[in-house]
């Protein structure tokens, strides 16, 4: 079956949509309680989840229950939902054994039970083996990402159960920093939450203060680095971060962040001062100064480049099999070339 994003798959079980078998893949917490969730909730009655709800982990032996389970009609409820764990493991269990797993779910997946859905989830599979080829052909595959206006809405209905607003440009730039990962975007909001009580709304400057402070001094000192063109020294500033447990996604998100803003402030006046630079940018005074300062000494052309290379950066990490450092280090080689074009 073809894969749907999460927002697909809600919007499918919101129309009674169900299918025999969902695929979960991905390593984001929210994104996969989120579909868990809403799958639980359009099959299983509130009341019958007690004993229409299983979790089984994919261990070598308990295919068997598992496989047995979705064979047995429920008790007390029209529908089961048996959530398998960790399916990954699978593939890591010798030729005979994983062979016959895939044997057994594959004769049940050519003729489902009905009243079973089973959710099997898996923080990555390998497409080259059987496992995970039969499961893209047999059940519905959900990857668990999303884009970044999803991402972004996301943010803002996350903020409304935290109890909470926040601002259209803060929700965007926050999915841009994190990545757009929700797990980590709901920890961020809950401490913003926090951060803005007795005022309730969360804008771009509190982000910036309180989700950027912590790499701050990361996102402008590369920029004097790369404006200046000091690639030996932003190249041991990037190791440095790599060994202190920056996060390669969330940097190059962060860096994006810079460099749209660094276009910006180059459209300002040189001498724009940094109360008013603040307001016209949607920044913090000292860090509208510092964006104003650096803008001016890369030409535009070299801002707009380092923006694709930014992007391409970022595609190369999402992808199946990335090599986060040597992204990185090339990401710096061509950011320094840029400044110096």
């Amino acid at each position: 079956m073809a894969g749907l994003s999460p927002e697909k798959l809600i919007e499918r079980l919101s129309r009674g949509k169900a299918v025999p078998a969902v695929v979960l893949v991905g390593t984001d917490t929210y994104l996969r309680e989120l579909c868990r969730e809403k799958i639980i909730e359009v099959c299983v009655p509130e009341g019958a989840r007690e004993w229409a709800v299983a979790r089984i982990p994919a261990g070598a032996s308990e295919w068997i229950e598992i496989l047995r389970r979705a064979q047995t009609m429920p008790m007390l409820a029209p529908r089961q939902v048996i959530i398998v764990e960790d399916a990954e493991s699978v593939e890591k269990l010798g030729d005979k054994s994983r062979d016959e797993i895939v044997e057994s779910l594959e004769a049940y997946l050519d003729s489902p039970a009905p009243f079973t859905v089973l959710v099997i989830e898996a923080a990555a599979l390998d497409g080259r083996l059987r496992f995970s080829k039969l499961l893209a052909e047999k059940a519905l595959l959900v990857e668990l990402t999303i884009g970044g206006e999803s991402a972004a809405a996301l943010a803002a209905q996350m903020a409304k159960h935290i109890g909470v607003e926040i601002d259209r440009d803060a929700a965007a730039f926050l999915a841009e920093i994190l990545n757009q990962e929700p797990a980590r975007i709901r920890i961020e909001l809950e401490k913003l939450a926090a951060y803005v009580a007795g005022r309730g709304r969360v804008t771009v400057a509190d982000v910036e203060a309180l989700v950027v402070a912590a790499r701050k001094n990361t996102i402008w000192q590369l920029a004097d680095m790369l404006a200046s063109r000091r690639r030996t020294e932003a190249l041991a500033f990037l190791d440095n971060l790599l060994r202190e447990g920056e996060q390669p996604a969330g940097l190059v998100g962060a860096l994006g962040w810079m460099y749209r803003k660094l276009i910006e402030a180059r459209d300002l006046p040189a001498h724009t001062p940094g109360h008013q630079a603040a307001r016209l940018l949607g920044m913090r005074p000292e860090a509208a100064e510092t964006a104003i300062r650096n803008a001016h000494r890369i030409p535009k052309n070299a801002l707009l480049a380092g923006l694709a290379a930014l992007a391409e950066a970022d595609s190369q990490l999402k992808s199946s099999n990335p090599n986060p450092r040597a992204s990185l280090e090339f990401l710096m080689a061509r950011l320094t070339s840029s400044a110096a074009s």
